[in-house]
C-alpha cells in the first residue's frame, strides 16, 4: 500500500515537466536575450535546465512501473 508520503517523489518530474512547457510557452525571453551573449548554446535556458531535472527525478516513475510490471 502507498502512502501519502511516498507519492511526494512522484511529484517532481511532473512539476519540472510542467514549468519546462510554461517556461517554453509563455516565457518571458528578453531577460534571456539581454543576460546572454550572441552565440548561447541550445542547452542554455530555464526551459531546457527544468527539462533536465524532470529526466533526473524521473527514477521513482520508473521504479513504480517497473514493480508495477512485475506484479502482473
Amino acid at each position: 500500500m502507498i502512502r501519502g508520503a511516498d507519492w511526494l517523489p512522484l511529484a517532481a518530474s511532473p512539476t519540472f515537466a510542467i514549468m519546462a512547457l510554461l517556461t517554453g510557452v509563455v516565457g518571458d525571453h528578453s531577460a534571456e536575450m539581454l543576460c546572454s551573449d550572441t552565440h548561447s548554446s541550445p542547452l542554455s535556458g530555464m526551459a531546457t535546465m527544468y527539462l533536465l531535472m524532470g529526466v533526473f527525478h524521473a527514477a521513482p516513475w520508473l521504479k513504480l512501473i517497473r514493480e508495477r510490471r512485475g506484479s502482473f
